[in-house]
């Protein structure tokens, strides 16, 4: 299959890069700027991502070029269009101040391929501390901004393009349009990366890799892990042994709602309530971490007994994703943050490792859900923690207190999708505060817990802004829960996004 190879340098936007081509109906794959695979044929071109460094640095990342200009074409993204310049001949130095923000093509050569049907005017996102002042001798610029002057280019005697803008970001209204010039336009992509082709190709994959072999997966109620039990079901049907285990911190009735839909699509299913355990073990600890510990050490033990069971089993199968294998990749010798399900399985389970979803982002996921006929209410699940409503209980982790959550939790989400808002919402949940406040209820005074809500807007989790629910919405949400729910008094509205907090308060 066609691809393109996005060479990561470190920027913060190269998942951004890597989903706008694949919206393009393109496979890509992101790889460190130092690992181009050099005699991979289905290679139709190549783009150089950005990078928190500047290219005349001691430390700047230099990769041997000479392989891929003049046999592929490339496009550089700002470090990346400041290399190729570099690189070649031209001059890169500081821009005296860092230039972020928007601004405007106020210059822009319609005759460009890379820039064709681009508006004059174009509004771009530039976000930078280095600029290009020359270009290498015959190379020609393209676009130009206000205070950019060489804000894209075209090289002379080879298929190479530069912008210092950022193609891949929202704010550069029309990048989508550039970056399908390049991809298809330029590089002659057929376009053929499409849920159904995806699912085609890897039944047919998996097939050939698993053989005649039992397949172990652990089921979460999320939806990486359940469109890939049911890829992998489509694959090799009841050779799929699945495990959901209830650590009691699940939402209300999660745990009997979630097999009842998996049994339902045909999934061979153990449901393992091991709630009784995980609570005792958290009984009395109230640092984050710690209970984060407790309850994955708890999963893992409970999980390999019941794995155990089947003894024929030869692959434990994971829903991991592309995003959780490029934020735990060293590129820069830094790590975004690390994933539970990628780095390996424990030594004494002998099994092989099965990732049927390791490619796609998480879009593309739903999109493959629905393309295996999977339920709506499944495909388009909010993400939820893995520890659960611990992260939701700051503090000491109590049956009471989850009892209480659960219900507020329950009331929330109910509103949200009989409001039509679920869809539009990424994530939401309700906080049990570790505090207890005076309220009044008829004619008594209360003392009692209070809850906060969160419900934030995103399209990937890196960034989230808090979501602007309706007054009226949040006011009937409040008295219902008040009155509903005994031991809760006062209902708080959580309006800070990401960053610089988090989606989850532990």
């Amino acid at each position: 299959m066609q691809k393109i190879i996005i060479l990561d340098f470190g920027s913060q936007t190269t998942q951004l890069i890597g989903r706008r081509v694949r919206e393009l109906d393109t496979f890509c794959e992101i790889l460190p700027y130092d690992r181009f695979p050099a005699d991979d044929p289905d290679v139709i071109g190549v783009i150089l991502s950005g990078s928190p460094l500047s290219v005349y640095a001691p430390d700047a990342f230099r990769p041997d070029l000479s392989g891929i200009v003049g046999k592929y074409p490339v496009l550089g993204i700002c470090y990346g269009a400041q290399l190729l310049s570099d690189t070649f001949g031209g001059r890169v130095e500081s821009a005296g101040s860092r230039e972020y923000g928007r601004a405007n093509l106020t210059f822009l050569d319609a005759d460009c391929p890379l820039l064709r049907g681009l508006e004059s005017g174009a509004q771009v996102w530039m976000s930078h501390g280095d600029t290009i002042t020359a270009l290498p001798e015959g190379w020609r610029c393209v676009a130009s901004t206000p205070s950019v002057r060489l804000a894209a280019f075209e090289a002379s005697g080879a298929p190479v393009w530069g912008v210092q803008f950022h193609p891949e970001v929202v704010h550069s209204l029309q990048g989508k349009l550039l970056l399908e010039n390049f991809v298809v336009g330029i590089c002659g992509s057929r376009r053929e990366w499409t849920p159904d082709s995806f699912v085609e190709k890897t039944v047919a994959e998996l097939r050939a890799q698993l053989g005649e072999d039992e397949v172990i997966l652990g089921l979460s109620g999320g939806v990486d892990s359940s469109v890939a039990a049911v890829l992998l079901s489509r694959a090799i049907g009841d050779r799929l042994r699945c495990i959901f285990v209830n650590h009691g911190l699940l939402r209300k009735n999660e745990f009997t709602d979630v097999l009842a839909d998996y049994r339902s699509l045909g999934l061979h299913v153990d449901g393992v309530d091991a709630s009784q355990r995980f609570l005792q073990d958290l009984e009395g600890v109230s640092e984050p971490e710690r209970k984060r510990k407790i309850i994955g050490a708890d999963f893992i033990e409970v999980f390999n007994a019941e794995a155990a069971k089947y003894s024929g089993a030869r692959w434990l199968a994971q829903g991991t994703i592309y995003p959780d294998r490029i934020e735990s990749c060293n590129i820069t010798g830094k790590v975004i943050k690390s994933h539970h399900n990628v780095g390996g399985l424990p030594e004494k389970m002998k099994l092989q490792l099965c990732e049927p979803l390791k490619w796609l982002f998480k879009d593309e996921v739903r999109a493959v859900g629905l393309s295996l006929g999977m339920p709506r209410h499944m495909v388009f699940r909010h993400p939820f923690p893995g520890p659960g409503l611990a992260v939701r209980i700051p503090g000491e982790v109590t049956r009471e207190k989850v009892a209480i959550l659960q219900e507020v939790d329950d009331i929330f989400i109910r509103a949200l999708r009989k409001e039509g808002l679920y869809d539009d919402i990424w994530q939401a949940g309700a906080i049990l505060l570790p505090v207890r406040t005076v309220g009044v209820m008829g004619d008594e005074r209360t003392y009692d817990y209070a809850v906060a809500l969160r419900a934030v807007t995103s399209s990937d989790a890196m960034t989230a802004d808090w979501a602007e629910l309706p007054t009226g919405f949040l006011r009937a949400l409040s008295n219902e829960i008040i009155n509903r729910v005994k031991g809760v008094n006062r209902v708080c509205y959580d309006i800070s996004s990401k960053p610089p907090s988090t989606i989850e308060w532990e």
